[in-house]
Parts: structure tokens; C-alpha cells; sequence
């Protein structure tokens, strides 16, 4: 059953590469541990976009970013000195905890052109493990990331554990995520083995539980404990998403605390130019934003 169907905001991050908000919404912060989540695009990239597309060294504390593409690639750079490519299907995990701070960079697209598509979710980290060491992992396969075909659905398993599956990815509580290519007329049940779950549409058309259709930037938040069927009524891409809630979480530009203090404390320190930019992107950054 759906408690709430939440439709994208459209956003521009900067010289028209846009995305669709979809978490925080006001009337629901967070889905389990997920308190943030961008879709993407679609866009078309000519080769030759300038730089002002891309997304400057910036910080975060106390989440875990989840970077994961249908089309196109991204490169990723931090003040760790991880330098990552990131391409459909293989996922990018940055646990920022006490702080990190990198860049997204269009190189492939500039050079070349591309469709560029993706989510990007901000997974927080529970009561105990917000200021966790910051780290860097990059998962591919069906070995680090499950996947299957069954009737009319091909689905993989992105982050956490469901389904008798577990994913490589590194995540502090629980949680399941995944992503399902449905075939006109495939259904599929969602996990109940955690008490929060949403249903996201990327792209075609969805029915719940044989009622309200769902479409493209939609995201359907599930009663809490209840398995409902998701039926494609054309070919269609849909994230399952969900995990326990982790109490409070406050949101400030890039930072999530259950601290407010904490929150001033980072910004404090981007201000001041105490937080380390990424050792092979460093010449520029993405300055606070005007009254925060």
C-alpha cells in the first residue's frame, strides 16, 4: 500500500546539467537511512560541455554518498587520493563521516559526448558512527553486486542485503537497494526485511498493488512492514529502496548531523579553509553558499 507518492523537483546544479530531487521532501525527510536522493539527468551532452557542468570539489560529513549510473560516466576525485571512474552499473561509496570533500567531473563527455543518467543517494550513518573514519569503495560484477533474471525482471542488487542476496558495498545499517529493468506485464514483490521502503521510477509506467499508476520522477514511500507488487505496465526502470530509520537527522548544504552544532562546526571549517580539497583536483571549489 503507498503512504505517499512523491514527484521530482528539477534542479540545476549548474551550467543546465539538471536533476530531480526527490529526497528530503517536506512531508517526508528520509526513506530508512536514506535522507537524500538526486536523480540525474536524462541529458544529452555534446562533447565540448564547459567545466561549469561539472560538480567542484565540495565536503560532507556524516553520510555515505551512493553514486550509481544508467548511462554515462563520472569521475570521481577526493582528499583520500582516490581518483574513480564511475560507469553504469558499478557503484561509488564514499563514506565522508567526520569530513571528506570531491569532485564529479565530466571528463568522458567533454571529450566525447555523452547520455548522462544516474542517481546520486545520501545514505546517514547511524547514532555512534557519524564521525567514522572517512573511506572510498568501488564495486562492480556480479560478485561484489548480485544480480538475476526471473519472469520478465532483471534486477541487481546495489547496496545492502534482501532477497537471501548481500551486495559488496560497505553500509553501517541496514538497508536494501536495488535496481530492476521490468519487462510489460513483470511484477515483482518488495522486500519487507526492512520497516521503511519506497518504490522510485526511472523511467516508464508502474502500477502498486494493481492501483495508482507511478511514472518517470515519482517516488511511491510503502506502509511500513507490507510487501506490495510492483507491475510494469511498459518497459520500465525502478529502484526498490529502504532500510531503519535512524532518528533526527539535520541537513545543511552538504552536511547531515544530528548535531546542529556539528553542522556549524563543519561550515565553519569550509569556510575557513580548514577541510583538505582533493590531492589531484585542487585548484578550485564550491565556496558556502550566501546564508548558510
Amino acid at each position: 500500500m503507498i503512504e505517499l507518492v512523491i514527484d521530482q523537483r528539477r534542479k540545476d546544479l549548474g551550467g543546465g546539467f539538471e536533476v530531480g530531487r526527490v529526497l528530503p521532501f517536506a512531508k517526508r525527510r528520509a526513506v530508512g537511512p536514506f535522507v537524500f536522493f538526486d536523480h540525474m539527468g536524462p541529458v544529452d551532452m555534446p562533447a565540448g560541455i564547459p567545466m561549469s557542468m561539472d560538480v567542484r570539489p565540495h565536503p560532507h560529513i556524516g553520510i555515505s554518498t551512493l553514486s550509481y549510473l544508467f548511462s554515462g560516466e563520472i569521475t570521481h576525485r577526493d582528499s583520500l587520493g582516490y581518483h574513480q571512474d564511475i560507469r553504469p552499473g558499478e557503484v561509488n561509496w564514499m563514506t565522508a563521516g567526520s569530513g571528506v570533500t570531491h569532485s564529479e567531473r565530466l571528463e568522458r563527455a567533454r571529450s566525447e559526448g555523452a547520455h548522462m543518467e544516474g542517481i546520486q543517494a545520501w545514505v546517514g550513518l547511524p547514532d555512534g558512527q557519524e564521525e567514522v573514519d572517512p573511506s572510498f569503495e568501488h564495486h562492480t560484477g556480479s560478485n561484489a553486486l548480485p544480480t538475476w533474471k526471473s519472469d520478465g525482471v532483471s534486477g541487481r542488487l546495489v547496496a545492502g542485503e534482501t532477497m537471501g542476496m548481500k551486495a559488496a558495498v560497505g553500509v553501517y545499517s541496514p538497508l536494501h537497494y536495488l535496481h530492476l529493468d521490468m519487462d510489460p506485464g513483470a511484477r515483482f514483490q518488495t522486500p519487507t526485511d526492512h520497516s521503511e521502503s519506497a518504490v522510485y521510477v526511472v523511467s516508464g509506467l508502474v502500477e502498486i498493488d494493481d492501483g495508482r499508476p507511478l511514472g518517470h520522477g515519482q517516488m511511491a514511500v510503502l506502509e511500513k512492514g507490507v510487501a506490495s507488487v510492483v507491475c510494469a505496465l511498459e518497459p520500465s526502470v525502478v529502484m526498490i529502496l529502504g532500510g531503519e530509520p535512524l532518528g533526527p537527522r539535520f541537513i545543511d548544504w552538504n552536511f547531515v548531523s544530528s548535531s546542529k552544532d556539528r553542522l556549524e562546526q563543519a561550515k565553519a571549517d569550509w569556510r575557513a579553509g580548514r577541510m583538505k580539497l582533493p590531492d589531484m583536483d585542487d585548484q578550485e571549489f564550491i565556496p558556502l553558499p550566501n546564508g548558510a
